[in-house]
C-alpha cells in the first residue's frame, strides 16, 4: 500500500486478493467512489467502542436515509440472507469499516442512527439509497453462535 502518484498524493493503491473481491464490493470500485479509511486500533489501546475484526462478513445496501430532525440522520440497511441473525436491537453492526450501534432490527433490514460526527468524519455524510455497503456482524454474537452450536439440536 502507498500513494499511487507520490508523497503526498491523495491518491491510494491497494492490493486486493481474491477472498476480499469475493466478500466485499471493493470489486466494483471506480473512480470518485468514497471508501472509508481507518487505522487499526493497537492491541495496548484503549477501547471505547465495539468488539469488532475489520473482516467483511457479507455486502447489503441502504434502503433509506433520513434526516432525524436533530443534526443526524437515521439510515436504514438490507442484509443478505443469514446475516439478520447477528442482528440485535443496541448491539454492534459493522458498516463499511464503521462501527454503529443497531437502532431497529427488522428481519433482513435494520436502522442506525449517525450523529453528526460520523456524517463528516465518515463517507457516510454523502451516502445514496441503493449503495452497496460491506457489513461486519458482532464480533461476540459469531463467538457465542460458533461456542453453543454443536450443543444446538437443529
Amino acid at each position: 500500500m502507498g500513494p499511487a502518484d507520490g508523497e503526498g498524493s491523495a491518491a491510494l493503491e491497494f492490493d486486493l486478493s481474491a477472498e476480499t473481491l469475493a466478500r466485499t464490493w471493493f470489486g466494483e470500485l471506480a473512480p470518485g467512489r468514497l471508501v472509508n479509511l481507518e487505522r487499526a486500533m493497537r492491541l495496548d489501546d484503549r477501547l471505547g467502542g465495539h468488539l469488532v475484526s475489520g473482516h467483511v462478513d457479507g455486502v447489503g445496501a441502504i434502503t433509506r436515509i433520513e434526516d432525524s430532525g436533530d443534526g443526524g440522520w437515521r439510515m436504514g440497511f438490507e442484509v443478505p440472507a443469514g446475516f439478520e441473525r447477528y442482528l440485535i436491537e443496541k448491539g454492534s453492526v459493522t458498516i463499511d469499516g464503521i462501527s454503529l450501534t443497531v437502532v431497529e432490527p427488522r428481519g433482513r433490514t435494520f436502522d442506525v442512527a449517525l450523529i453528526p460526527e460520523t456524517l463528516t468524519k465518515t463517507h457516510l455524510g454523502r451516502a445514496q439509497i441503493g449503495q452497496r455497503v460491506n457489513l461486519e456482524a458482532d464480533l461476540v454474537g459469531k463467538w457465542i453462535e460458533r461456542l453453543v452450536a454443536p450443543h444446538v439440536a437443529r
